[in-house]
């Protein structure tokens, strides 16, 4: 059986005496009184049953085995530092974001090089997941998802509230003589006719008993890329205006109705292990993140407050 090891404080403290030579340059080193460094070089020798110091006037010199003892207690300590400063370097040095398709192509990739030039020594990864995937919320330092409740053990952030409408381009709303009513939107194919938002936004709207089964599948996953395709006049997509705004603004799609539908239990969300609330990568993402939110005249569904599961 292995000999337990004396206090770590009093081993803190021989380690800084045998460099120092000096109960009292020990002492500021550590935040300690000179009597308080002393006392614990004393329950070590008495621990250990030998003596590591020599007191000299105005002086003191290290025993031989306290010498011996000095060699490896430093060599230890020196390799302590050195790993514990390793591993900080490596979590600060590189910042994995696991996201959503839609949040990742809409949004985030576009901004990225403005959180970069703000954060020169923080390299950033973006891990889009597909648009059929399950997050594992495993795959990197911080997750954005949609619709998806994190796993126990991590503190969430409600980023953008769920609200969505119909888009079409305005050379398709041109080709059906205009769109006036819900109703027309009808007359053209309906992207993605089995996403439940259309059930909710017709619903809405005034038509609860709309069958879109005559629409063939053309389930994308992705509002990046149902976008892309009602750009490209090939149907009408029901969109997050937000994540639509240069679309809408350049004239590429417009928005037929102000209705604007949601669905309160759905929304994009930012989260982290609890473990890395402190984390400061994380913590500069996160703060830039609302930052640009809010510049955009997003109000935070809860504000900044993290939420826990």
């Amino acid at each position: 059986m292995s000999a337990s090891l004396p206090p770590l404080s009093a081993v803190r403290a021989f380690d800084a005496v045998s460099r120092h030579l000096s109960f009292t340059k020990a002492g500021d080193e550590l935040g300690m009184t000179q009597a308080a460094v002393s006392y614990q070089i004393k329950l070590l020798e008495e621990r250990l049953g030998f003596s590591l110091f020599e007191r000299k006037p105005r002086k003191i010199e290290l025993t031989p085995r306290g010498q011996q003892l000095a060699d490896g207690v430093t060599d230890a300590f020196d390799r302590l530092r050195g790993t514990f400063h390793d591993v900080q370097e490596a979590e600060s040095s590189e910042l994995v974001i696991s996201s959503n398709t839609t949040f990742a192509v809409t949004w985030l990739s576009s901004r990225l090089f403005e959180f970069q030039i703000q954060n020169p020594t923080i390299a950033v990864r973006l891990v889009p997941f597909g648009p059929w995937e399950k997050p594992a919320f495993t795959d990197g330092d911080l997750t954005i998802t949609a619709c998806y409740q994190p796993p126990k053990g991590c503190y969430y952030h409600q980023l953008i509230q769920a609200e969505f409408t119909p888009m079409v381009s305005p050379l398709l709303a041109e080709k059906l003589g205009g769109i006036h009513e819900p109703a027309d939107l009808l007359k053209a194919p309906i992207i993605d006719p089995e996403d439940h938002w259309w059930q909710t936004w017709f619903a809405d709207a005034g038509l609860p008993d709309v069958d879109l089964s005559q629409n063939p599948s053309s389930r994308m996953g992705s509002q990046a890329l149902e976008a892309n395709r009602a750009i490209a006049g090939q149907g009408v997509a029901i969109l997050t205006p937000y994540f639509v705004r240069d679309a809408l603004a350049n004239g590429q799609l417009i928005q037929p109705f102000e209705l604007v539908s949601r669905i309160e239990s759905e929304s994009w969300n930012l989260s982290y292990p609890m473990q890395s609330k402190n984390s400061r990568k994380i913590r500069l993402f996160r703060d830039w993140l609302f930052s640009e939110l809010e510049k955009d005249g997003r109000k935070l569904p809860f504000g900044r407050e993290a939420e826990t599961v």
